[in-house]
């Protein structure tokens, strides 16, 4: 679903990561660790071609077609800045979704408006709907953006650090979720997080990114290379003396 060959992302005068070689399947949560600054919130970008890649290439395709459908109804992104939009509902956000579907004329279907309760009703938001979103707490306007992202119904869901507002329960209810919906309707989705624990108990394989380069593979096969100390410099799992 998502392919990327010799990679390389960052600004005008910085080079974040280079040489990024890798591909994530249909059907799997994808978690991405990494110490502040080594790229994950500006690989989510380039892949949501939010900013260009610096060079190498990278392919989002929808199930195996080599037809390439608008961006946006292959791709939903969530990010972790504050949205403010006065005069806006719960339902009109997570309709903005619906979007890349709806007539030139921006109208909603029955089955639109099915899917936008179905999406609020996934995040524990039902009873929100009509509700002023600019009056949410910030962990309730994260649940209505990711609702968005799921009533985009895309076959690919990029995130940057989904749980960072919410409280513990709601943290493991959103992995949860996200995991449930990469097994169950073979999306493939890749998170940003700081979750360590939930990140390697939930995610099917850890996208690892460090000053030393990258590294892509189950938590477990990651641990006994022991490529998490020299990623983050510090015994991550022992921290204490």
């Amino acid at each position: 679903m998502i392919t990327c060959q010799d990679l390389t992302i960052g600004y005008a005068d910085k080079v974040v990561q280079q040489h990024l070689t890798f591909s994530l399947q249909a059907g799997e949560l994808v978690a991405m660790l990494g110490p502040n600054g080594s790229g994950k919130s500006t690989l989510l970008r380039t892949l949501a071609a939010l900013q260009p890649a610096l060079d190498g290439t990278y392919t989002i395709l929808s199930g195996s077609t080599a037809m390439q459908a608008p961006l946006s109804q292959q791709l939903a992104l969530v990010l972790t800045e504050r949205v403010s939009l006065d005069k806006t509902t719960v339902h009109d956000i997570v309709a903005m979704g619906r979007h890349p579907y709806t007539s030139f004329l921006g109208g909603l279907t029955k089955n639109d408006e099915s899917i936008i309760e179905d999406s609020l009703r996934e995040v524990n938001m039902s009873d929100y709907s009509h509700k002023m979103f600019n009056a949410l707490s910030d962990g309730e306007s994260q649940r209505v953006l990711i609702a968005k992202a799921i009533a985009q119904q895309t076959p690919v869901i990029l995130l940057d650090e989904p749980t960072a507002h919410l409280d513990l329960p709601n943290r493991i209810r959103t992995l949860q979720l996200l995991r449930r919906l990469a097994h169950e309707q073979g999306k493939t989705i890749l998170i940003s997080t700081h979750e360590l624990d939930l990140a390697l108990a939930m995610s099917d394989r850890i996208l690892l990114l460090s000053s030393n380069g990258m590294a892509l593979d189950t938590a477990e096969a990651l641990k006994k290379a022991d490529a998490f100390t020299p990623a983050f410099g510090m015994d991550i799992f022992h921290p204490l003396p």
